[in-house]
């Protein structure tokens, strides 16, 4: 079972005494690039193109089994839980850094990655290395092996339960898991966390969670358990009476940002730190004000104030938290692929936004955080989001467009963008077959004044990083 909560404040030191048993005796992979491949042969179904999303496909007891086998690490060690539409990534990694700055040894589980796999484990701000992630799949081969063909784990299992064997590694004090796709099916969704965070719903995977807000909400809502207090951000009301309603069926305490719990926020502009939104947040036991946010958009203030409400539920269960070092932590937060600037002549911009609101959140948060004369979109999404959606929104940011496609199987074709893009608004646009192209086009029609922004798809902006990162 897990450790009970400590309130004395002191952080562990020692590595823990119920690590899972390393393997035994001849290895399956000699080196990285064996192991990664068995990884990468395992079913991806962030790469399905045509994805059902049912108990077949997403099937906890086949998650179960891989973690019975391998021990049950994920009871323990103490977690705490978010899903939700947007803002996920940035929320959780915001609550890691302040747990770290108070001393926690702090497990962080994410996904997508925008570059490297290894993103997605860290450790107190640091990835898994190579070995390390060798040594894990060396231990987990024969689990997996075990299990039958038809009910064999796929990648984002494996990966779940690398995660969770990590962690106990590295005995960490608190891991924040942040949910794949949906949450009641979810490969996460076998913890008991301290706490969960529901950021932002809106529509997106409709192919799969459903196309109304209230069955993705729904949906989410799957990770909800027993007693464990739940903290969420201000929805849609149809979104909200859902969220409401399973709370109240799980016997769970509620409370949302802006309502039950005193949240503000407010832009502005300093010489020290240029344009910028800061926070406040009041609950009985915390007091945190004027907050700098340290990522750019009101969106980001939103998840930054779930980011404090959960910290301050943690805080209610024992856990012991200096709010002057919660602010330092966050003070440090940088987030890959948030409105990076990745190139300085011409700026080049990436951004994750890949649904509709999230692009709506990105083109508010450019105009409000960055100077330009004209701004060039590069654009590609994938089949399974709200394409439609998106383009709706990229017209009144975008001065020009330039479609494009990533290397995802799911990938829209240019030329189908454009011919809806047409439909929607009318506006000129440019196509182009690769990224590499559409840089091409975009650096012919800007100055040193205007702005390159690539979005749509965390393949995309992957791609482009690699392009301009330095050798």
């Amino acid at each position: 079972m897990a450790r009970a909560v400590r309130t004395t404040g002191k952080k562990r030191t020692k590595k823990s005494s119920s690590k899972i048993a390393k393997v035994k005796g001849k290895k399956a992979f000699r080196n990285y690039k064996q192991a990664i491949g068995y990884l990468f042969e395992r079913t991806d179904y962030e790469k399905e193109k045509r994805l059902r999303y049912n108990v077949t496909t997403f099937n906890l007891a086949r998650m179960k089994r891989l973690l019975s086998l391998l021990g049950n690490p994920h009871k323990k060690i103490h977690t705490v839980h978010i899903a939700g539409t947007k803002g996920k990534g940035s929320t959780a990694t915001m609550l890691a850094k302040m747990l770290e700055a108070n001393g926690y040894n702090v497990g962080l589980y994410t996904s997508p990655h925008v570059v490297h796999l290894h993103e997605r484990i860290t450790v107190n701000s640091q990835m898994i290395n190579g070995s390390e992630m060798r040594e894990l799949l060396n231990r987990i081969h024969a689990p997996v092996e075990k299990m039958s063909k038809a009910n064999a784990p796929t990648f984002f299992e494996i990966m779940t339960a690398l995660a969770f064997m990590y962690f106990i590694d590295k005995s960490v004090d608190i891991a924040v898991i942040e949910t794949g796709l949906g949450g009641r099916l979810d490969s996460t969704n076998v913890i008991k966390p301290k706490v969960v965070g529901i950021t932002s719903l809106s529509i997106d995977h409709q192919h799969q969670l459903g196309s109304s807000i209230a069955s993705i909400a729904e949906e989410k809502a799957g990770v909800f358990k027993r007693g464990v207090p739940i903290v969420t951000v201000q929805q849609d009301p149809a979104a909200m009476r859902v969220l409401r309603s399973q709370a109240i069926a799980a016997e769970a305490p509620f409370s949302v940002t802006g309502s039950d719990i005193d949240f503000s926020h407010r832009f502005e502009t300093s010489r020290e730190h240029g344009p910028h939104t800061r926070i406040c947040l009041t609950t009985p036991t915390s007091k945190f004000e004027h907050l700098r946010v340290p990522l750019h958009g009101k969106h980001q203030a939103i998840n930054c104030g779930l980011a404090l409400a959960m910290l301050d539920k943690l805080k209610a269960v024992g856990y012991e938290i200096d709010n002057a070092k919660a602010a330092e932590g966050l003070y440090e937060v940088s987030l890959a692929g948030r409105m990076e600037m990745i190139w300085d002549d011409p700026r080049i911009m990436i951004d994750a936004a890949h649904n509709a609101a999230s692009i709506k959140a990105l083109i508010q948060a450019i105009g409000q955080n960055i100077p330009y004369d004209s701004m060039v979109v590069i654009f590609g999404c994938n089949s399974d989001k709200d394409v439609r959606g998106m383009l709706e929104k990229l017209q009144y940011g975008a001065d020009k467009v330039i479609f494009t496609r990533s290397n995802s199987a799911k990938a829209v074709s240019p030329d189908d963008l454009a011919e809806m893009y047409t439909e929607i608004c009318g506006k000129m646009y440019q196509t182009a077959a690769s990224l590499g192209q559409a840089l091409q086009l975009a650096k012919s029609a800007v100055s040193k004044e205007d702005l390159i922004c690539i979005t749509g798809s965390f393949y995309l902006i992957g791609q482009a990083k690699i392009r301009f990162q330095p050798n």
